[in-house]
């Protein structure tokens, strides 16, 4: 009884495992190497759609249904098996179904038997239907190259970054704008991300590092504008975004996107430079002088500038000169005497146009006896030469007024005023001429002095 019973068990054993075999969409084969004859279970007849009775044992029917783009390469994995250099039959391949079609399966075998050359006898093995697996693996695929053309698209290089809890870190992926936002490749930061950093301007350096170590810290996000030079591109300006995301090992994995920030930069210091410029003249407009006297008497302030002589220049009868000869003629007086100011003055000293006709002028470490020398060697140049244009020849000169920058004063504002009351003396005593303002007596008001000609 008991024999019956193991046997029964092991009976009803072997059905469930056919049934399983069966129901996964894998059929078993059984081939005679000697004899070229393989046979199949009703398993694998079902995968390609066929009736048992339909399939033939025949090895050279088997090959007819293997795609002639697959054939050589299953025939060759086999071979390689028979021969003993691997230690197992594995290969994806595609094969003929009954309607024609034809679909990807998974064959897996293994020599059993063998002759006492080592010569193959025998080998056993499963066909899986792996249709679905791969029409998932195709949509993965098809996935991954739509987003890769997606971000090789998008202007700019779209990054992950994994950074490491001591700092180190590397490009997961990198798209292939990398090669033009920095001139390198994706291998070239796969382990590390020191040859962009190296990119990075020196005077840029610590602040990008110091912003991205503050963002990683407080798991914000990341905005950066930096300067990048370039072995071909040279010096560029660069923007970075990113997100992070910490994860379990206190790793931080960043994702975003650099762009080309140049045309940007650009245009901004082109807009800074229309609201601080004269258009007129190309020198500094009032407001950029002014920041500018500011900046200097902050030196005085601390030591660092210790003698300043400040000039204001008006271009006498001006208002005359556009009357009779029009506006286009008074601007080009105007460019004139700007002309003849940064001819005369010194590289270092500063000037500006603050008003109409009127310019400033900072000297720099000089002391007031220089500066009325450099004064009134900028009113002869001015008077000593007629301006042409506009088909007139026209005699110009300019009154001129100095006065030092005193460590007491409260502000630049202070010696501009003097300046500016000394060249008001000036006109009224004549026109044509340099004076020099000191201040008052008991320190209220100025007093000026005319140069003498």
């Amino acid at each position: 009884m008991g024999t019956r019973s193991d046997a029964s068990v092991s009976h009803g054993f072997d059905d469930v495992m056919a049934l399983a075999i069966r129901g996964s969409g894998t059929g078993i084969w059984d081939r005679d190497v000697l004899t070229g004859a393989i046979h199949y279970s009703d398993g694998w007849a079902e995968i390609l759609g066929y009736r048992p009775e339909e399939i033939s044992s025949r090895i050279e029917d088997s090959y007819q249904r293997v795609h002639p783009d697959d054939l050589a390469y299953v025939q060759a994995t086999m071979r390689d098996h028979f021969e003993g250099l691997t230690p197992s039959y594995e290969v994806e391949h595609r094969l003929r179904c009954r309607d024609g079609s034809y679909k990807w399966v998974m064959s897996r075998g293994r020599v059993v038997s063998r002759d006492q050359a080592g010569r193959a006898l025998r080998m056993v093995g499963t066909t899986s239907d792996i249709s679905s697996i791969r029409s998932l693996t195709d949509q993965l695929h098809q996935s991954i190259a739509l987003m890769t053309n997606l971000t090789n698209e998008v202007p700019g290089l779209v990054f992950q970054c994994r950074r490491e809890p001591d700092n180190t870190a590397r490009l997961t992926y990198a798209s292939a704008r990398i090669e033009e936002i920095y001139e390198l490749t994706a291998a070239q930061v796969a382990l590390n991300t020191a040859a962009i950093h190296e990119r990075i301007h020196p005077d840029d350096r610590e602040m990008y590092l110091a912003t991205l170590a503050a963002a990683t810290a407080g798991l914000t996000p990341w905005h950066c504008v930096f300067r990048v030079l370039l072995p071909v591109q040279g010096l560029r300006w660069r923007q970075v975004d990113a997100h992070p995301l910490r994860l379990p090992d206190g790793a931080t994995v960043w994702h975003g996107l650099v762009v080309d920030a140049t045309a940007r930069k650009r245009m901004e210091q082109e807009l800074h430079d229309l609201a601080r410029v004269d258009h007129l003249t190309g020198l500094p407009n009032r407001r950029a002088f002014t920041e500018r006297m500011e900046d200097v008497w902050r030196s005085m302030q601390d030591g660092a500038s210790p003698q300043i002589v400040m000039a204001m220049i008006d271009i006498d009868h001006f208002k005359a000169i556009n009357d009779q000869y029009g506006h286009a003629t008074g601007d080009g007086v105007i460019r004139h005497v700007a002309s003849v100011v940064m001819e005369t003055l010194r590289s270092t000293d500063d000037t500006g146009r603050v008003g109409g006709e009127e310019f400033a002028a900072c000297l720099h470490e000089i002391d007031l006896t220089q500066a009325s020398a450099i004064a009134e060697r900028l009113r002869l140049a001015i008077a000593d030469v007629p301006v042409r244009v506009g088909g007139h020849t026209i005699a110009v000169t300019a009154s001129i007024g100095i006065s030092e920058m005193y460590e007491t004063d409260v502000s630049s504002d202070d010696a501009l005023a003097r300046a500016d009351m000394a060249l008001y003396f000036a006109k009224k005593n004549g026109r044509n001429c340099v004076a020099l303002a000191t201040p008052g007596e008991r320190g209220m008001g100025v007093e000026a002095a005319l140069l003498p000609r």
